[in-house]
Parts: structure tokens; C-alpha cells; sequence
């Protein structure tokens, strides 16, 4: 089943052939000759179910998927690919209604939802993330109707774990009017937003972000159309240990400002999920090995044209009290004196562009620590650069992450982590809220067992692999392992060890990594 998931993602959603300049058109006659004969109202051209809910681009990518293999309508790629672009245009979701859960959506890994509605997440994330309600709009009957659906298609879920200690199909009915309440299909958001005019995202951008242990890059993605909400894509990469890379491909655009983009870079396969801003002039989401979504990074873009002016990266991300740095502040149109806050004096501008520019800047003895913004001329952002006087501890980014065997068509699911550096905030104790982020820092990796069960299961010895200077655990294959006590799996539970050597001192940083079993069923939306 996974493997025709990724078929059908491939060709449905983050494919980019020319889709045309008919696309609306066509969708909505599309939509007559498969749905209709289904979903119509007699005697009008409202469509039942259809017309009564909005969702992103991967929920109705997800709903095409449900009707072929369940209702066997069989679609064209191309024609998949056009109502899926069709129903994201004229039912989607407005930004605002995105923006809560955008991680879902670029696959960020190891996030811990913070669900505030009991029922709800009681009721809906037993299977689902959060996300994958909050990103769908319904009235209250098509709430109704969907727990009629669940129960009808799965007869089952009443007696699994998550339904069988309560009445669930009772309760799940009960939820519509708290999930329209949510989730409402009629919003000021959505009706100003589908009335905007939008703008192409053709142009030249500024890009901006860092990669876990290897530190920040920028570079420029200039887009040219090539057609409807289509475009060509080349992205040219600098990163802070000098290295360069190029990458080209294709986007598509849905609901005006979902950015799906597939770049091939240096022979690597990446996806972007970026969601533009309400402007067009800025962009921000994730990049990502397309077919090992959990290798990524966050990347920010800025429109480059007259009048944006914006900092879009600092490299280093700190400097110790007490001494002096090549400091490159990167972004858009960067014009005029550059500011690095209180305390830190810019001795000399060693280059300046309107897209970099680096000083050699010495932080006093006395500069207080902490992050002070990065600004040039009248140019900033939510850039900043930390100044410490010696870190005092180190923790673990995830502090908790979660790892996957596989094998044959399930691939195995790696987890990167960072050391982030700590400096004791003003009561002097670690780990409390006070404390001032440094940033990341080089480590040496290791893992060990993470208790006294996982030491005698010799977890540490079969459920994988840390390598220890990238932080990347590669966990081991799938499947029993006649070694191990108990012929197991190669799963466990181990503690992620990190060693910092901060200017001759050593700090150690723990955390947890589950390895676990393949994800069988991947959908778009988890």
C-alpha cells in the first residue's frame, strides 16, 4: 500500500507536467464527468459532500486516492492532477487557516501537537494528528456525515483500541457541532481570500535557512512561469563551510499561495512545501529529501525587487564576550550601516552587496549576554545573534524523537539531531526557563541504552547506527533478528548522547530516540 501512496503522490500532487492554461475550466468539467453521477442535487449543479467541505491540496490528493481504490473512479494523471489543483483553488483553505499546522503539511518530524479541545483530541488524534482535522472545513452535517463514513468504510473501529472503551460511534456524531464550531466551511478568511486577486510567483528570490549541523546557507531560486500557477525553478545554494549547489526544477502553485516544488539537487530528489505570504512577496516552509522526508531544513524567501528590504540570516549565530569574529549578515536589498546590537562593535566592513555583507565585529567583556536583533540600515527581521560569556549546558534538539526499521519497500526513517548550547539564565541553574539559547554547537555523537531494560535487550548494539559527527541515527533493518535475546525486532529505546568542547570546557547533552516499527500507511496528511 505504501508504495502506491508514493506512485500516486508522485503523479497526483508534486508532479509538474505542463499543466496548461485551462486548468479551472477543465477541473470544473472534470468534476461533472466523474462526481456528478454521485455527489449531483437533482435539478441544480451543487455537488453533495463535495461542495460542503475545503481542504488543502493533500486532502483532496487524499480524497482522489480514497475513490479509486474504494469506488474505483480511475482518473488520468493528468486529469488527477488538474482537479486536484481545481478543487484546491475553489475549496481549499485560506492561509490564516493553515497556519497552525504547516508542520503536517512539510512533514517536519518528531512535533508534539498541544491539543486544547478535550474532545477532539480524545475523539480524532487516537489515529490522526490534529492537523489532519484542522485542515479540513465542513459544515456541521458533512462533520455528521464523515463519522457515518469512518464507521461505514471501517466496521471495525468500534471494537479497536481506540474505540472500543466508550460508545465511539455515538460520540463521534455528537462532536460535529464542537468540529463546525472549529472547522467551520464558511469563514470571513476563506471568502477574502478566494476573492483576492493573487500574485505570480515568477521572480528572483532570496533564500535563506541552516541545515542541522552543518550550520546556515543562503543562495538565490529564481522562477520563471510556465503556465497557470506553473513555473521552472533553479536554486543556487551557498553554505558557511564553503560549499556550493545547484539545483533545478519544477512548482506548482494551489489556492494562490501553496508552494509544491520538486528540485532535483546535485542528483538528489527534494521536495518544497513552502506557503507563500498573503503579499507574494515572501515565502517560508520546509525543503526535504523527497524520498526521506525527515532529512530537511527549514528555508525562508524573500522576493528580491525594489522596495523589500529584509536580513534574512547571521553567520555565526553567536560570538563569546571578549572577542572578535567575521560576522556575514545575508538578506535583500541590504543597504547602510550594519547594527548587531548593544555592546557589539562593528570594527570594519570587510565586503558589502545588497545581498551580503560581512564586518569583523569584536563583543565587549562587558556586553550583556543574551540575543540582541541584526539590522542594516532600516533593514531587519526576526534575525538575531547571541553573545555569551561561556556555555553552561547542552541540550538535545528533538529532546524526543522517534526512528523506524525498514526494509524492501519501507524505507528505514532516519533522525538528525542537534547541540544546542546553553547559557544559565539569571537564577544560575540549568534547564529552567531563564536560560539564554545559545545556539548549535559541533558535537561528538554517540547513543547508549536508555534504561535498564533497553541494557539488557542490548538495544544499543542492534537497533541501529549514530554517526558521530553529522548526529544522523540510520536506525537497522526490519524484521526478527535471531542475535538478539528473544529474536526481536531490531526496535528499542535509546539515549542520544552529545559531547560539546566549548573552549576547553567539556558539556554533555542527553535525549531520547524510540526506534520502532515501519509506518505501513503513509497518506500525505498523517
Amino acid at each position: 500500500m505504501r508504495i502506491t501512496v508514493q506512485v500516486f503522490l508522485a503523479t497526483g500532487l508534486l508532479s509538474f507536467g505542463l499543466i496548461g492554461t485551462a486548468v479551472a475550466a477543465d477541473g470544473e468539467a472534470l468534476l461533472a464527468e466523474n462526481c456528478a453521477s454521485c455527489h449531483s442535487v437533482e435539478g441544480s449543479k451543487q455537488l453533495t459532500r463535495i461542495d460542503a467541505q475545503r481542504k488543502t491540496p493533500e486532502g483532496w490528493t487524499m480524497t482522489l486516492f480514497r475513490m479509486d481504490v474504494v469506488q474505483g473512479v480511475k482518473l488520468s494523471n493528468a486529469d488527477r492532477r488538474t482537479l486536484v489543483k481545481h478543487l484546491s483553488d475553489t475549496r481549499g483553505m485560506a492561509p490564516s487557516e493553515t497556519a497552525d499546522f504547516r508542520y503536517i503539511l512539510e512533514r517536519t518530524p518528531n512535533v508534539v501537537e498541544n491539543t486544547t479541545n478535550e474532545n477532539i483530541s480524545g475523539m480524532c488524534t487516537r489515529c490522526h494528528s490534529l492537523a489532519r482535522a484542522g485542515l479540513q472545513a465542513r459544515t456541521e452535517e458533512e462533520w455528521r456525515l464523515l463519522a457515518h463514513q469512518h464507521l461505514g468504510q471501517w466496521p471495525t473501529t468500534e471494537y479497536q483500541a481506540g474505540g472500543r472503551d466508550r460508545e465511539w460511534f455515538k460520540l463521534a456524531v455528537e462532536l460535529a457541532p464542537t468540529l463546525a464550531r472549529e472547522y467551520p466551511l464558511e469563514t470571513a478568511a476563506w471568502t477574502e481570500w478566494a476573492a483576492r486577486e493573487k500574485k505570480s510567483m515568477a521572480g528572483s528570490w532570496r533564500i535563506a535557512g541552516s541545515v542541522p549541523n552543518r550550520g546556515v546557507f543562503t543562495g538565490h531560486m529564481l522562477v520563471d512561469e510556465t503556465g497557470t500557477d506553473t513555473y521552472s525553478v533553479e536554486t543556487m545554494i551557498d553554505y558557511a563551510d564553503g560549499a556550493k549547489e545547484i539545483g533545478t526544477g519544477g512548482a506548482i502553485v494551489y489556492t494562490g499561495f501553496e508552494w509544491r516544488a520538486r528540485i532535483n539537487v546535485e542528483g538528489v530528489s527534494m521536495s518544497q512545501v513552502f506557503a507563500a505570504s498573503e503579499d507574494g512577496d515572501a515565502m517560508a516552509g520546509r525543503m526535504f529529501r523527497t524520498t526521506a522526508d525527515e532529512l530537511g531544513f527549514h528555508v525562508t524567501a524573500v522576493r528580491e525587487t525594489d522596495g523589500i528590504s529584509e536580513v534574512l540570516a547571521v553567520s555565526p549565530t553567536h560570538i563569546r564576550a571578549g572577542s572578535t569574529a567575521e560576522v556575514t549578515v545575508s538578506g535583500t536589498g541590504l543597504s547602510g550601516d550594519v547594527s548587531l546590537g548593544e555592546g557589539v562593535v562593528i570594527q570594519t566592513v570587510l565586503s558589502a552587496t545588497p545581498t551580503r555583507i560581512k564586518v569583523k565585529a569584536t563583543a565587549t567583556e562587558d556586553t550583556p549576554v543574551g540575543p540582541r536583533a541584526v539590522k542594516v540600515g532600516t533593514a531587519e527581521n526576526e534575525v538575531s545573534i547571541t553573545v555569551y560569556e561561556k556555555a553552561d549546558s547542552i541540550r538535545i534538539e528533538p529532546p524526543f524523537a522517534i526512528a523506524r526499521v525498514g526494509g524492501g519497500s519501507t524505507p528505514r526513517v532516519q533522525a538528525t539531531f542537534e547541540a544546542v548550547a546553553y547559557a544559565n539564565g539569571a537564577d544560575g541553574q540549568p534547564g529552567t526557563d531563564d536560560d539564554i539559547r545559545i545556539g548549535a554547537m559541533p558535537a561528538v555523537w554517540s547513543v547508549k541504552a536508555f534504561d535498564e531494560v533497553a541494557q539488557a535487550m542490548e538495544d544499543a548494539k542492534f537497533a541501529g547506527v549514530m554517526d558521530a559527527r553529522s548526529g544522523i541515527f540510520t536506525p537497522a533493518m526490519a524484521g526478527p533478528n535471531q542475535a538478539r535475546p528473544f529474536s526481536t525486532n531490531n526496535a528499542g529505546n535509546l539515549a542520544v548522547v552529545a559531547i560539546v568542547n566549548d573552549d576547553g570546557q567539556t558539556l554533555t547533552g542527553e535525549g531520547q530516540l524510540v526506534v520502532t516499527v515501519q509506518r505501513w500507511n503513509d497518506p500525505p496528511i498523517r
